[in-house]
């Protein structure tokens, strides 16, 4: 079968500018609830852009943790590539694919990091095989074989079996202060519903988009 060949049509439903919340905060939280509870594999997932010093793009995808009026948080090694490219550029978008709602959401904004508390506090609240692998994992960095990182995870299990383990000065997470939030839902006949959210001098700006 040809690539072009291969097409679907959306037909979940439309979106309507009377069916959106006054703030992009609480039209995600409420479809996040729903894709939730339509049991989405991972549906915290989002794929994570940023730049390189030479304007190249680079995504892959993380873990939504947190989101709230001030922004969208995931944690990472603060020596991840990501991380490098925030600090030189920390422009940011964020994607939310849910496919089988036939749903989407976009994010653009400002990457900021966390405060050592709001790490910490964070940090202590993951499964403690989570803690040591954020250790025992330079992420991004070169290595020879899969078998140095399994050590590595090995050795500190045994190193904190009967201790706290103690939350690297490497690791850390990162708020996006948002600037818009895009709201797409497909449409029959490829006459989908985007929303876009733009900060605006009292609020919120909500435009409707061609799809």
């Amino acid at each position: 079968m040809k690539l072009t060949d291969i097409r679907r049509d959306y037909t979940q439903g439309g979106l309507r500018r009377a069916d959106l919340k006054v703030s992009p905060v609480e039209q995600f939280n409420f479809w996040l609830e729903q894709a939730i509870e339509a049991q989405l594999t991972d549906p915290t997932a989002m794929t994570v852009a940023t730049v390189d010093e030479n304007g190249q793009p680079f995504q892959r995808i993380v873990l939504l943790k947190g989101v709230d009026e001030h922004g969208f948080i995931f944690y990472t090694n603060l020596g991840s590539r990501k991380a490098q490219h925030l600090q030189d550029n920390n422009r940011i978008s964020l994607h939310f694919p849910w496919h089988p709602l036939e749903r989407q959401v976009h994010v653009t904004g400002v990457a900021k990091k966390l405060t050592a508390a709001e790490n910490f506090k964070y940090f202590t609240s993951r499964p403690k095989e989570s803690q040591l692998a954020a250790i025992a994992s330079r992420q991004s960095s070169r290595i020879s074989a899969r078998g140095v990182l399994e050590g590595k995870f090995l050795e500190l299990k045994q190193k904190f079996a009967k201790g706290e383990i103690p939350m690297p000065t490497f690791w850390g997470g990162f708020r996006v202060e948002f600037d818009s939030v895009e709201f797409w839902q497909g449409g029959e006949n490829r006459l989908h519903d985007r929303f876009i959210y733009s900060r605006g001098d009292e609020g919120w700006d909500i435009e409707r988009l061609a799809p």
